[in-house]
């Protein structure tokens, strides 16, 4: 069992910055990847960005270049700086853990969520 809990998150004006923090607590053996989602509104979730124990990190192409994804394996703690916040980032953002052995649930586990609001 992962558990992980998400904070950072809150309401920022177009433009801003926010800095996102996932801490995850429990039995996480072996190679596993980090990843935020999001999901606006009506909309279906979708991958941020992910950071595997090893350092390889991918992103959604409409964050690139203004997300940073990152992670201090020693601490357990997934972070995501985003810079240059637009109203279409405004989402739910949600922390997963997951195995890449096959440990534990095939989705992974989830976090309980942090809201991103940015106005125009």
């Amino acid at each position: 069992q992962v558990q992980l809990v998400e904070s950072g998150g809150g309401l920022v004006q177009t433009g801003g910055s926010l800095r996102l923090s996932c801490a995850a607590s429990g039995s996480m053996l072996g190679s596993n990847t980090m990843a935020w989602y999001r999901q606006a509104p009506g909309e279906q979730r979708e991958l941020v960005a992910s950071v595997s124990s090893g350092g390889i990190k991918n992103y959604a192409d409409s964050v690139k270049g203004r997300f940073i994804g990152s992670r201090d394996n020693a601490k357990n703690t997934l972070f995501l700086q985003m810079d240059s916040l637009e109203p279409g980032d405004t989402a739910v953002y949600t922390c997963n853990w997951k195995s890449l052995i096959g440990l534990g649930p095939r989705t992974g586990y989830w976090g309980q969520g942090t809201q991103v609001t940015v106005s125009s």
